[in-house]
């Protein structure tokens, strides 16, 4: 990627590379450093023209076996929809770069 001038480097973390919750340290322990890998190869990288981006991914992902509750639609992430924001990343135009993105279900209780 180097060599050309171009490229782009994702990497899928968790909430845990921002907080880290009880009887979950190696979880967060691994997710604290892809964050922090994700932050330094930005830095590195960006200047060459690679496009690093880091996307925590804040709830369940629906599937066959976690459906949406009927009473909850939408309530889990659509995988469809996690990949078109990774497609977004990936298209943007350098001067307005992502390099973190938070993707969680619109009903999310703070």
């Amino acid at each position: 990627m180097i060599p050309q001038g171009r490229g782009a480097l994702l990497f899928t973390g968790a909430t845990a590379s921002l907080k880290g919750y009880a009887l979950s340290s190696a979880f967060a322990m691994s997710k604290f450093a892809l964050r922090g890998l994700a932050q330094s190869a930005a830095r590195e990288l960006g200047p060459k023209g690679v496009h690093v981006a880091h996307f925590i991914l804040d709830g369940a992902v629906r599937n066959a076996r976690w459906p949406d509750p009927t009473d909850r639609p939408d309530s889990t992430l659509d995988p469809d929809a996690i990949a078109q924001t990774y497609i977004d990343v990936l298209r943007q135009p350098r001067s307005a770069w992502t390099f973190e993105i938070d993707l969680r279900p619109w009903v999310e209780t703070f």
